[in-house]
């Protein structure tokens, strides 16, 4: 047992080999602490689940070892799932200002909040858990107040840098703490998590600051209404478009339930400066002048129920589109969302607005790092063992390449799945078996209620549709009083296939006779008889096998 003590483990339990649902575990003997805790969206073929979250069986298992769970900024993708999780696991949470502000309002709307223990840390500050000293470094990315990690173990220090990029530049407070990074390198870091998510493009992720110079430009000389669509949670783009519409006299209006809560949470913690009287209820728009007015509005990803897609699609209760206005999509597509972003962007140009999107102008910056600032990550920390993180196999394979042409060996980069189990001693790293993880689905109010035969059934139904078959027989002697009949559901349309419906009519008489021979209360063999003898017709004659349900009732 003393043996396994000397073992650090790093467990990812999402994050990688897929884009978003971050969280790492550490584990060292009877102490685990837990970085990150994100959601992800669902992709096509997750027929109406909300959202995806991290399956933490492992975590629940160890509950009692969990020394709490520490947030590197305050991204969907690291904070999401955290409100379902704490239900299980309910463990002190540590993050800075905006961070926590952030996450409270998502504990809030679950009726969580008395119940977690959040702790605020600054930049700077270290914290200790069990035998994890936690150092939080001061980063930047597309999200103000934002941090990487140095955890220092028994056996070595761990760098974890989460989501970052090197914004010499940025919009608020001072870039990223290279010196101490470089400190860090300095005294020798055995380990390095870092952000695979631009590894492909090469070159420079641009400031921030490049954004505020194309809203200026484009409001300098728009004569028409603005809209600005991004992610709520970018603060400081939020903040630059802000200062564009005061400078050239325009009032501003914020549309979109999700980007009220983070503008009433930035302005609160002092992360948002918005002067008085520059702000205007979406209720009383229409007493200004097109040119009087911007609105920033959540839906740059094309999101079906997002404030941007129901404007476009005339659905918006209080924001309609007005021929002329300009409306700017100020956000890359995140992969998967492409067709969505298409569909809005040709709804707007229908109803007659002109659209800015990333491909014409420079209205979106990256929050990652490209290839020279990860060159600069592992020059400055020169780690022994390397793990990239954060992105699917693609990302991490090139990452590795990256990281062996700037001289850490092959066989000390670990690409790794989630659930697989990474052990350090000060000399040594190797995988040594797996944690159960995976994907836990969201829908509506139920946690992981549904599974693959749910799925695979709402696949079924939305491909082929539903026919229901009603039989009522008499209990004592088995005969049929009254059917059968037949309900069809997305399959065909009743009255045009009379002669069909008839026939499978008789298809299931004729089964119903077969099924004589059988107990009189062998139901399930009598629904089996019914369910294949219509399927083999159905088939036959149409090509297409509908879910079929057989209900008998006994009277």
């Amino acid at each position: 047992m003393a043996k396994n003590k000397k073992k650090l483990k790093v467990i990812p339990l999402g994050g990688l080999q897929e884009i978003g649902k971050n969280i790492t575990v550490f584990e060292y003997g009877d102490d685990i602490v837990v970085v990150d805790c994100g959601m992800t969206f669902p992709e096509d073929e997750l027929l109406g689940i909300d959202l995806v979250i991290p399956d933490v069986t492992y975590l629940t298992k160890n509950r009692e070892k969990v020394r709490g769970i520490v947030l590197t900024h305050g991204h969907e993708d690291h904070i999401g799932a955290l409100p379902y999780i704490l239900r299980d696991i309910n463990v002190p949470v540590y993050g800075t200002r905006l961070t926590l502000g952030l996450l409270k309002y998502k504990l809030e709307e679950h009726g969580m909040l008395s119940e977690v223990d959040l702790q605020t840390i600054h930049e700077g500050e270290t914290i200790e858990l069990g035998a994890f000293k936690i150092e939080f470094i001061r980063s930047t990315h597309s999200i103000a107040d934002c941090v990487a990690l140095a955890l220092h173990t028994p056996v070595g220090i761990v760098v974890h840098t989460s989501d970052f990029k090197i914004d010499y530049t940025p919009i608020e407070g001072e870039p990223m703490d290279l010196a101490r990074l470089a400190e860090l390198g300095k005294k020798g870091v055995l380990l390095l998590l870092c952000d695979s998510t631009n590894v492909e493009r090469e070159g420079y992720t641009m400031s921030e600051r490049t954004v505020g110079d194309t809203f200026e430009q484009i409001m300098m000389n728009a004569k028409s209404r603005i809209l600005i669509a991004t992610f709520a949670s970018n603060v400081h783009r939020i903040q630059q478009a802000i200062n564009a519409a005061i400078k050239f006299g325009r009032k501003i209006s914020f549309c979109g339930r999700s980007m009220l809560n983070v503008v009433n949470v930035a302005t609160e913690l002092g992360y948002m400066n918005i002067p008085e009287g520059t702000v205007v209820d979406v209720d009383h728009i229409n007493r200004y002048k097109p040119e009087e007015l911007l609105i920033i509005t959540t839906g740059s990803q094309g999101e079906p129920m997002s404030a941007l897609s129901r404007i476009a699609a005339s659905e918006h209760k209080k924001v309609e589109i007005i021929p002329g206005d300009l409306v700017i999509i100020s956000a890359s597509s995140i992969p998967g969302n492409e067709k969505l972003i298409s569909k809005v962007i040709n709804d707007l140009f229908k109803k007659g607005a002109d659209v800015i999107y990333e491909a014409l102008a420079e209205i979106h910056v990256s929050g990652h790092a490209c290839q020279e600032e990860l060159k600069l990550i592992h020059s400055l920390i020169k780690p022994k063992f390397f793990m990239p993180v954060h992105g699917e196999y693609r990302h991490l394979k090139q990452h590795e390449t990256l990281a062996n042409k700037l001289g850490t060996p092959l066989e000390n980069i670990f690409i790794m799945e989630i659930g697989k189990v990474l052990e350090l001693t000060a000399n040594s790293a190797k995988i040594s078996g797996s944690v159960t993880a995976g994907r836990v689905l969201v829908d509506g109010l139920g946690v992981g209620d549904v599974g693959n035969i749910v799925l695979r059934d709402r696949k079924h139904l939305s491909q082929d549709g539903l026919i229901v078959v009603v039989i009522t027989i008499e209990k004592e002697t088995g005969t049929v009083i009254a059917g059968p009949d037949i309900i069809s559901r997305g399959f065909v349309y009743v009255r045009e296939s009379e002669d069909l419906m008839e026939q499978a009519r008789e298809v299931t008489r004729m089964a119903l006779q077969k099924c004589e021979e059988r107990k009189k209360n062998d139901w399930s063999g009598k629904k089996g008889i019914i369910k294949e003898a219509l399927r083999d017709y159905l088939f036959e004659k149409t090509k297409r096998k509908p879910m079929i349900l057989p209900i008998i009732m006994e009277i």
